[in-house]
């Protein structure tokens, strides 16, 4: 089901009366029409689902995050962003979970074809398959380009179990490549050893997933990480960026399904983020996991709030 724009969630304070640039982001909002936009503006769009959650056999919740991450988002500061659109919500609420993946797909696909950015919250991180599929339709007829994913994720989300879930839509993605004859090329930041099986790590190394330990994504390993991500910005032609909230540590993002125990600090997430965003490749984004009921005065949504600003 397709929720059209709602204004009521872009308000926050406004400072009209202090000197210099007080806009916020709520400020900059327009309904995306589906028409034209300006090369790279941002669309935001929501995909409200956590059936893949329930299947994945996580707790609930996350259907809600769309909502609660424009309302976190809309009171910060504009800064250099002159133009924002929002898309409305793709909503997942009758379990038939692919139907609403492939109408977010289409959403994303429109928001390309009209040279906007996607930015999806969801949402559980079934989002993802929404997203591809939505981007691989936009370059369909560019096959040779070459194709980034970059997830950051203590998750690999590689399972191989059908129907669809929280937990498979990267193995779909790996198989849509293989159907279409073009690489599957998958970079997995934050990875929890104690939060993967041996058969996802063997799925990973057999679709040749190049990925980095939680363990070694702490703040004193930033300059090494940003130096491993370099190459691989720098071969790529197009870039889909996703974040499950659920890589950060517990005590920051307790509003997932599954907190972190150690977690990668907010601060090297947002730096790699910064720098994917800064290469000029990115195409399509997401933001996925957030689970409102969940959440501890409201950090979780304040730190998706803060990378969705870097984002934009």
């Amino acid at each position: 089901m397709r929720v059209p724009f709602d204004e009521k969630v872009w308000s926050g304070r406004c400072d009209d009366g202090e000197p210099g640039d007080t806009r916020r982001v709520f400020s900059q909002v327009t309904r995306f029409a589906g028409k034209r936009v300006a090369d790279d503006t941002p669309v935001i769009v929501g995909f409200g689902s956590d059936e893949g959650v329930r299947r994945n056999q996580g707790r609930i919740g996350a259907a809600h995050a769309p909502k609660e991450l424009r309302r976190a988002l809309a009171g910060l500061p504009a800064k250099a962003l002159t133009a924002l659109h929002d898309a409305g919500d793709v909503v997942c609420d009758d379990g038939d979970l692919e139907t609403a993946q492939h109408a977010l797909g289409q959403v994303v696909a429109e928001i390309l074809e009209c040279g906007g950015r996607p930015l999806v919250f969801g949402g559980g991180h079934e989002v993802a398959w929404g997203t591809y599929s939505g981007l691989r339709a936009h370059l369909a007829e560019r096959p040779e380009r070459r194709l980034l994913i970059v997830n950051f994720d203590a998750h690999f989300d590689l399972r191989q179990t059908r129907p669809a879930n929280s937990g498979t839509p990267f193995d779909q993605i790996a198989c849509d490549c293989a159907t279409r004859g073009v690489p599957f090329h998958y970079a997995c930041f934050g990875i929890s050893d104690l939060a993967n099986t041996a058969a996802l790590f063997a799925r990973a190394q057999q679709l040749g997933v190049r990925y980095v330990l939680d363990t070694d994504m702490q703040e004193s390993q930033l300059p090494q990480r940003l130096a491993q991500l370099a190459p691989l910005i720098e071969a790529a032609d197009d870039i889909y960026l996703t974040i499950d909230l659920d890589v950060l540590p517990g005590a920051t993002a307790p509003g997932v399904s599954a907190p972190a125990a150690l977690g990668v600090p907010l601060a090297v997430v947002e730096a790699m983020v910064i720098r994917v965003r800064a290469s000029g490749k990115l195409r399509a984004a997401d933001i996925a996991e957030y689970n409102p009921s969940l959440d501890q005065d409201k950090r979780t949504a304040r730190a998706a709030a803060r990378l969705a600003h870097r984002l934009l």
